[in-house]
Formats: C-alpha cells, structure tokens, sequence
C-alpha cells in the first residue's frame, strides 16, 4: 500500500472499505479473487432515461465506500435541522464533522494496520470496535486536524456513530426510512452478517463479514446505486445550501496512473475532480475483498448523466473505466 506524504500538498484520494486505495498501489488479491477485466454490471441515467448493461439490474452488489456518500448525505440532512454542526469540535474529539466528511481529520485508518488486513484475509471474525479503535489510534494522529489530507475509515466510523446518537436510530434503519423507502430503492439494505452478503452477485464475496467495515456496508443494485446519486443532484435529497457545503472539495492534485482521474479532489463524502474528456465526476469509487465500483455523476456532459459500474477484481480503475466510457456514451 502507498504511503500518502502528509503536508496536504500532491495528495490523492483513497477509496476502498479494506484492500484498496486509490494512490496508485495495487490492493492484495485475496483467496477467490475473480480478474478484474470479467464482465461489469452498469446503469447509466439522465433525467430521461435509464440503461441496464451487462445484467438485469436486479443483481445485489456490495457499495463499499459509496457507502461514504450516504453517511455524508444523512449528516448533511440533520445539519440542515440544526441537530448536528458542520464546524464545531465534536464532544471529546478535537475535530469537526466536515473534518471528518473530508478527511481532514488526521485519523489514522485500520487499513493501514498488518493484523488487520490479514485478519480480513483469513476470513476472520470481525474485531469489536473498541479494539479496532484502539489498535488503529496507537499508530498516532497524521497530522494537526485541518492542516492536512488522508484517507480515513476510523473517521467514518464516526461519522456513522455520531448520527446513530443523535438519531437514536441504527443506520441501516434511518438509511431506509429516510432515503431508501421515499425515493423507491427497495434493493438498498445495510448489511451487517454473513447472511446478508450471501445475496450478493459476486460467488467469491458471499462469505465475507461486512462488520469488517466499521462505518458500515450497504449492498443494493447497480440501478439504486445510481438513482441514489442522481437525486442527490436533482435537488430531492439536500436542501441547496447544503448541497452547495456537500460539493465544497479539498483539491488533491492532478493524473493518477493507470485509473481514468486527471484531476483529483475530494467534498463531503464524494470524490471530485475530473476524468479527462468526460469532465468533472463527481461521486464515489470503493473496493474491497472480490469486487470494487464507481458510483459517480457527470454535471458536463450534454444530459447530466449519473453511472454506477460494478466489476468482480480488488481494483476500482476498470469500474472507474467504465463509468468515463458509458459517460461518454
């Protein structure tokens, strides 16, 4: 895995819920890894039209780290009520909550630690949470929070605790009744055993624990995927001051090798920048163990397009591939 400099400068988004960043480093094929040019499942949607390839659309797919979006997407909308603040130091915690949306923390990640990935690797059960906190907090902070950038799950981790309080419910309940259930995603769920990922369309993933994931999985179709990030742009899920804050990036620098970005940037739960002649993209890549996707929309193009692409591999660059191609389309 690439070690990321910390000045804040030259910097590239990862993604990814455990094997995968997108500094250029290739995440470890783990046992039943499936290669990553097989066919992908995509959706591609404008405002009036929808279009299904390389499946039926009813296929369950791991979200992986667009599950970021979401988190980013409820704490946006309780911002918008006045129960949580965008800019005030947490309780306990010397950060704010867009410090934590945009990885300016200085939280380290897990998936940095060796036990860790090889814990995942082994099929192992999850570790409880306060291990996992205090096994990834003894690496150290990277940095002063806000002086910096580095990709952070134990951050998310947060983000996710934080709405559960002040919500007084579980994610995968509110996810469902607030944006799952009124927008007709009837696929989207919260995964949180096995069992749940035993739906899932890729052989090699149907046993792999989702608690690995500690901000939190949600497994759904390649269509609800897309529809989800295409009302966060048509205006049906955040009010426009706070999609206006939701858009707001930390610019992390220009081309990464062998993935379609040639600008780089990361908001509120959504990687920002552009992908060459397709424009700026602007939504979320993940990976983990079997498989990886790119959930993205694309305000440049003739129609403003939203494309979710799904692929079997640990690497996100040819879902991201994908996506430019079918952008284009």
């Amino acid at each position: 895995m690439a070690s990321l400099p910390l000045s804040g400068k030259s910097l590239r988004p990862t993604c990814g819920a455990a094997p995968s960043r997108l500094g250029g480093a290739r995440a470890p094929c783990y046992p039943g890894c499936m290669a990553p040019d097989a066919a992908l499942l995509t959706c591609r949607i404008t405002d009036t039209a929808a279009e299904l390839r390389g499946g039926d659309g009813s296929e369950i797919l791991p979200y992986w780290s667009f599950t970021k979006t979401v988190l980013a997407i409820c704490a946006l909308r309780l911002v918008a009520e006045g129960a949580l603040h965008l800019d005030a130091p947490l309780p306990d915690k010397a950060v704010t909550l867009r410090q934590l949306l945009n990885h300016t923390s200085g939280l380290p990640d897990y998936v940095t630690l060796p036990a860790y990935r090889a814990a995942v690797a082994a099929d192992a059960e999850p570790w409880p949470r306060d291990h996992l906190w205090a096994q990834t907090m003894a690496q150290g902070p990277l940095f002063a929070p806000g002086t910096g950038w580095a990709y952070s799950n134990l951050g998310y981790m947060l983000v996710r605790e934080l709405i559960e309080q002040v919500t007084g419910a579980c994610i995968g309940t509110l996810v469902r009744q607030s944006l799952a259930t009124p927008l007709g995603l009837h696929s989207l769920a919260l995964a949180t055993r096995r069992a749940d990922f035993a739906r899932v369309h890729w052989p090699a993933a149907r046993r792999y624990h989702p608690g690995w994931v500690y901000h939190g999985c949600l497994i759904g179709t390649a269509p609800d995927a897309a529809r989800l990030l295409h009302a966060v742009f048509r205006g049906a899920l955040l009010p426009p001051r706070s999609l206006r804050q939701m858009l707001v990036r930390h610019p992390l620098g220009g081309a990464i090798a062998g993935r379609p970005w040639t600008d780089c940037g990361y908001a509120l739960g959504l990687m920002s920048g552009a992908f060459g002649a397709a424009g700026r993209a602007i939504g979320h890549s993940g990976a983990g163990p079997f498989c990886a996707n790119a959930v993205y929309h694309f305000p440049d193009a003739p129609r403003p397009v939203t494309v979710a692409s799904f692929g079997p591999g640990p690497s996100e660059a040819p879902a991201e591939q994908a996506a430019v191609r079918l952008a284009r389309a």
